[in-house]
């Protein structure tokens, strides 16, 4: 019994590599070549994508638990003939459809389509339930919306047949349309640096070797969490997915230290946050900007780094502060690690220099920066492991052994791949059916009355429909519904396209923290056994740079709009506000606490005259007076924060 349950295991592990092999092996040809274009890459590898997708679902836990194990297998074999079926297909008959059929499909285009469709509802349904309600609900809205008693959601109507066209063959829009597209043929080639990195443990040596450079400190051991996060929130486009690989060693690290609960789950929540605005990822979602502004990703990925030098700054100042409120002074060992590890992560790092000097120095296209670096990687780790295996039998890379670290590197880039895959091809539909029923068409005209009026308002109607759209879905999505439905309508009242673009895009990463629902703070609470409300709450009150920068950015515009001196002028204004707030909020200066509350106000205020005053040079002779100041009032903080918890240890009861 024991041998037959061994024996189907590997076999199903044997299929999965089969089957990410050929994914790899196709993708890095593409890469390469760009031979057939996008649109012909997703009709062909979107198939393979799904039934990978379906095998981890099964190797990880059952598709359906309360079915027989007999059940299971025999529908992973229809969903498997589903797939064959789309594959053989599309590549065979790609031309005709693509080209010649476009409005004139024949029954077999139809019964393909229709399985396909019913097929990646029924996996977003397991995967993503939340984008199978909007879909499904939606589905039911483009049938029958000629019957909706309300003015604005009224529409004529269409049929079955129309849905499933729309959403499958016509390639345009749907589950082979322009996001899958995008999934397949420009963030697979950045997802080959996670793969490298994962293949030979790089991420583990990366939280290893940023615990090490925090110190002796215990204030500094939170810091730990903000310097993981944001390294591997360079090749990690989910905050919950940061949080679940960091966070599993630096929470109950700074619980050792004794750091709260409540605080650790938080600082780590807002550290796996600032992971998805880090480039050059930017939670998938910077791809997607780049292909509807039709600009480079490198320009994008500009912008970005701006943006998480503000946030990463911001957050590890908070954290610093809040750290000397609540932990001893004392100092703690330092920590060691192998040097097998620390080259690890240097190769990352190089490997992070060697994609910006690729793309921002000789103008290397995204997929082919996306290959190069990934092969880079991947040779320095192969040499860096030979090297301490067999030369110098380090004990290190005794756990290592080089067939299974490409087996897992393939497999790990073929995953994420098709999960993204799958969740974009989700998406597709969605934004299909915003389409053909004119939804985006009524939505842009709302918010076009709504700014008439003032476009203040049109900004805050924006945000809260983006709060609303963000608590059910992630951030990529979100990203994508709001640049569909609320961009159009910002740039016809004169905003700028790459400020309505990065106000939809923080508006996303917010949304993976906003009330009631935080995939990320479950997360980190989970770990840290932790209350979730609390921590949620306080992870907000840390993740202000993301609130802040989502608004200043129409006032203070450079940050994104710009690149070069304008730019950093820009983000040093912005981020030294953005430190005085943090000290306003989380500091204290004085022990008196109406004096203290009196001064922290006052630089509150000048920070705010940073941030939201139009004219720059007002802007910058308030920065001039607000660093120094706040400067003064951090080193105030160090010595006014010990005392204050000396003397609330000292009130409490014995024992207590």
């Amino acid at each position: 019994m024991l041998s037959s349950l061994t024996n189907r295991q590997s076999a199903l592990n044997n299929l999965i590599f089969a089957l990410s092999l050929l994914m790899f092996g196709w993708l890095c040809w593409y890469f390469y070549t760009g031979f057939g274009g996008p649109a012909e890459l997703a009709a062909s590898l979107v198939p393979v994508a799904l039934i990978l997708q379906i095998l981890h679902m099964y190797q990880k836990d059952s598709l359906y638990k309360r079915l027989p194990r007999w059940a299971n297998r025999l529908l992973i074999v229809i969903y498997a003939a589903i797939c064959a079926f789309a594959f053989y297909h599309f590549v065979t008959q790609y031309d005709d459809i693509s080209i010649w059929r476009q409005g004139s499909y024949t029954r077999t285009d139809f019964i393909m389509g229709l399985l396909v469709f019913l097929l990646v509802m029924e996996l977003s349904r397991i995967a993503h339930p939340e984008l199978f309600w909007i879909n499904l609900i939606m589905v039911f809205y483009t049938l029958y919306g000629n019957l909706s008693p309300v003015d604005f959601f009224w529409h004529p109507g269409t049929t079955f047949y129309r849905i499933v066209t729309s959403s499958t063959v016509e390639l345009s829009t749907g589950i082979y349309g322009q996001y899958a597209q995008i999934a397949l043929a420009t963030i697979g080639a950045f997802l080959l640096l996670a793969a490298a990195a994962r293949g030979f443990d790089a991420q583990s040596a990366m939280v290893q070797f940023m615990r090490r450079i925090a110190g002796k400190s215990r204030a500094t051991i939170p810091q730990t969490a903000v310097l993981a996060s944001s390294a591997v929130g360079m090749i990690s486009g989910s905050g919950a997915a940061n949080a679940a690989v960091v966070g599993s060693f630096t929470i109950p690290l700074m619980k050792k230290y004794g750091v709260p609960g409540e605080f650790a789950a938080a600082v780590e929540t807002s550290a796996s946050m600032g992971g998805l605005i880090m480039p050059p990822v930017m939670a998938v979602a910077g791809f997607v900007m780049a292909e509807f502004l039709g600009v480079t990703y490198w320009s994008v990925a500009l912008r970005g780094f701006a943006l998480a030098f503000v946030y990463f700054s911001t957050l590890g100042l908070s954290i610093y502060l809040l750290s000397l409120r609540l932990m001893p002074p004392d100092p703690i060992e330092k920590a060691e690690i192998a040097l097998y590890e620390q080259l690890k992560t240097g190769i990352f790092f190089l490997g992070i220099i060697f994609l910006t000097i690729l793309m921002g120095v000789f103008k290397v296209g995204e997929q082919l920066a996306g290959l190069y670096t990934g092969a880079f990687m991947f040779v320095l780790l192969l040499i860096c492991y030979l090297l301490f295996k067999h030369l110098l039998k380090d004990k290190a890379t005794q756990k290592d052994a080089i067939l299974p670290n490409i087996r897992i590197m393939i497999e790990t880039h073929a995953e994420l791949t098709s999960y993204l895959t799958l969740m974009l091809c989700t998406l597709g539909i969605m934004v299909g059916l915003f389409t053909v029923t004119g939804f985006i068409n009524r939505m842009g005209s709302m918010l076009l009355q709504v700014g008439e009026w003032h476009i203040i308002a049109m900004v805050l109607m924006a945000y809260l429909f983006g709060w609303l759209v963000g608590a059910g879905l992630p951030p990529t999505a979100t990203y994508i519904v709001l640049a569909v439905i609320v961009v159009d309508p910002m740039r016809k009242m004169g905003v700028d396209p790459w400020i309505a673009h990065f106000f939809c895009f923080l508006i996303a990463v917010w949304g993976e923290l906003s009330p009631p629902t935080s995939l990320a703070a479950a997360v980190s609470s989970r770990i840290a056994n932790a209350s979730f409300v609390k921590t949620m709450y306080q992870a907000l009150r840390l993740c202000i740079p993301v609130t802040i920068m989502t608004f200043t950015i129409f006032v203070r515009s450079e940050l994104v709009t710009k690149t070069g001196w304008e730019q950093v002028l820009a983000m040093v204004l912005i981020a030294i506000a953005c430190w005085g707030v943090s000290m306003a909020f989380f500091g204290r200066i004085v022990s008196g606490i109406q004096m203290d509350l009196l001064i922290r106000t006052i630089l509150g205020l000048f920070c705010l005259v940073i941030l939201f005053h139009p004219q720059n040079q007002v802007a910058i002779w308030m920065a001039i007076v607000a660093l120094p100041v706040t400067i003064y009032c951090i080193r105030r903080h160090q010595r006014v924060a010990p005392r204050e918890r000396a003397l609330k240890e000292a009130a409490q009861p014995a024992g207590a």
